[in-house]
């Protein structure tokens, strides 16, 4: 058990790993100084309803040519396809969701990956095979959730 808060007021927490940190301070800078392949599971974007249905999978790292649903901010309801996952920013570019500087020129707005939802996949054979991977990780757990028979007997023992 360890006690964090700030100034006077202490809170517990409890720790669960002795080799991670729970440290802010760390967790911040490891955020913020992730390299490229890091930020691109950071980076991740939730399915659809139908997507996640279909793959049985809640959600994957963007990427290029993904066709995405804007679904908080200013852009909300804007639908489009990814033109630029800008992981040093941790943004990506989606198409005619621009703005207009004042020297004339338009630029492309970044909107965060987590307010996003896929409508569309680009599916390369990387992308089945790490579909594919997280389907099974899945479906061996259960995560929690009870079969028609348990649920049958958890009844019957009142």
């Amino acid at each position: 058990l360890l006690f964090v808060g700030c100034g006077g007021e202490k809170a517990a927490k409890m720790k669960y790993s002795a080799r991670v940190s729970s440290s802010r301070r760390k967790s911040r800078k490891a955020h913020f100084t992730a390299p490229s392949s890091v930020r691109r599971k950071l980076m991740s974007a939730p399915l659809s309803a139908e997507l996640r249905q279909k793959y049985g999978v809640r959600a994957v790292p963007i990427r290029k040519d993904d066709e995405v649903q804007v679904v908080r901010g200013t852009y909300k309801q804007r639908e489009g396809k990814v033109v630029q996952v800008y992981r040093r920013k941790w943004v990506i570019h989606i198409e005619r969701i621009t703005r207009e500087k004042v020297n004339g020129a338009t630029v492309n707005v970044g909107i965060d990956p987590s307010k996003v939802i896929i409508t569309k996949l680009k599916l390369d054979k990387d992308r089945k095979a790490l579909l594919e991977r997280k389907k099974g990780a899945s479906t061996e757990k259960g995560k929690g959730k009870f079969t028609e028979e348990e649920v049958q007997a958890m009844q019957d023992v009142d």
